[in-house]
């Protein structure tokens, strides 16, 4: 539970209020990183579609069973970056719980999105690079998450 959710817990039991809903963690995680994803894909403004065809792909491939339900997703996540300040919110979101070759699948996988149309252009590599340095990931391995295979599935 976030620091918020448990305040607003604590303010529902101390003022008799209905308890609000907590979401699952695991999937506020997995939203959380999906969001990641879409930050880096809209990183210069738009979500050009081989963008958003390499993103629906892996979510479908990580995070879903469908198409249809990566879709749904990645329109959640959405909504979810464009409420976040920034990337290191939705880090944080992730929770500490991630362990590195999770962390370092995601960053493979933000390498991939920035790469979809054939180019990563300097201001997604350095939104990536921040993202990697983020997730608590040294230039080695931020490196060999770009060199290594588009992780789908």
């Amino acid at each position: 539970m976030t620091l918020i959710e448990r305040l607003k817990s604590y303010a529902a039991d101390a003022f008799g209020l209905a308890a609000p809903e907590v979401a699952d963690p695991a999937e506020d995680e997995a939203l959380a990183a999906i969001a990641l994803l879409v930050h880096v894909a809209r990183a210069d403004g738009t979500l050009a579609a081989p963008e958003a065809e390499r993103l629906a792909r892996l979510v479908e491939g990580r995070y879903a069973r469908s198409r249809p339900e990566a879709d749904a997703l990645i329109a959640r996540a959405t909504a979810f970056d464009a409420e976040t300040r920034d990337m290191a919110e939705l880090v944080e979101r992730m929770g500490h719980d991630a362990d590195r070759p999770e962390r370092l699948r995601l960053l493979a996988m933000a390498w991939s999105v920035a790469s979809a149309d054939g180019a990563v252009h300097e201001f997604e590599e350095a939104l990536v690079w921040r993202l990697g340095g983020l997730l608590g990931l040294g230039e080695d391995e931020i490196v060999r998450a770009r060199s290594g295979p588009a992780p789908i599935g």
